[in-house]
């Protein structure tokens, strides 16, 4: 199963993705995941300590790989380079395991914007399709504001994308991008979560705004995640069984919806 979750910066996704991924991987499940923000935030929401995140790789920052894999210097224009760099033995070769996940931390390419085709981003293009084509992990993907490292390809194997919304307009218009990005590569199963919902009216608001786009949970803000942000500390573990009792029901609801 391939999920990717996308959304506005500081929706919660990172904090989603981990909580998913770490009870997949309880339920014995091999989980891959890859933190596509350039704000990586996903290593700390997992509860990999700071000094141990000191040894994770950024891929997408490894200029010694990419120039080796793609024949090109990177920064220097006007040269030929290989459009299919090999890229299939990076994921083992750079995750990071902790707790029965394994973390992959994509980073940003020092050079190039979307749709530049530069060594670096043709390197990250193929390293994110590797993943989704081509293993057999459950693949948890924390994107950034978008779904820029998608391709058309790739999105045909994507198995649902989670779009994040918060009670806010800024929030909903960074939805409509997404959707709007989605349609143009073919990605068609999206589920929506809700997130940080105060009460009633924040709910009523997210549904209103929705209309009738698949909306699987809404999640109440919760002192719990509160805290272990505050304190650095993993928010899984933070959990009480009523909220893991509502996470269990994403996963089902986005099990039901690939089947």
């Amino acid at each position: 199963m391939k999920i990717a979750i996308s959304g506005k910066g500081g929706v919660g996704k990172s904090t989603i993705a981990s909580i998913l991924a770490l009870m997949l991987a309880e339920q014995d499940e091999k989980v891959l995941a890859l933190d596509a923000d350039p704000d990586a935030n996903l290593a700390s929401a997992l509860g990999i300590t700071e000094e141990d995140q000191k040894g994770i790789v950024t891929i997408g920052q490894r200029m010694d790989i990419i120039e080796e894999r793609t024949g090109a210097k990177v920064g220097t224009y006007g040269q030929m380079f290989n459009l299919n760099p090999k890229v299939s033995d990076l994921a083992e070769k750079f995750a990071y395991n902790h707790r029965g996940v394994a973390l992959l931390v994509l980073g940003a390419a020092h050079k190039g914007g979307g749709g530049c085709a530069c060594p670096e981003n043709t390197f990250i293009k193929a390293f994110v399709d590797d993943l989704v084509l081509n293993k057999d992990e459950t693949l948890l993907m924390d994107m950034e504001a978008g779904i820029e490292h998608l391709g058309r390809a790739t999105a045909q194997s994507v198995d649902v994308l989670l779009v994040v919304v918060e009670p806010g307009q800024r929030s909903f218009d960074c939805a409509r991008e997404i959707e709007r990005m989605s349609d143009e590569i073919g990605l068609d199963n999206l589920l929506y979560i809700g997130s940080k919902v105060t009460g009633p009216e924040d709910e009523v608001y997210i549904r209103e705004g929705l209309g009738d786009r698949p909306l699987i949970a809404c999640i109440p803000y919760s002192e719990n995640l509160r805290r272990a942000d505050r304190d650095g500390s993993c928010p899984y573990d933070a959990l009480d069984e009523q909220e893991k009792a509502l996470y269990s029901a994403i996963l089902d609801a986005i099990r039901a919806s690939v089947k």
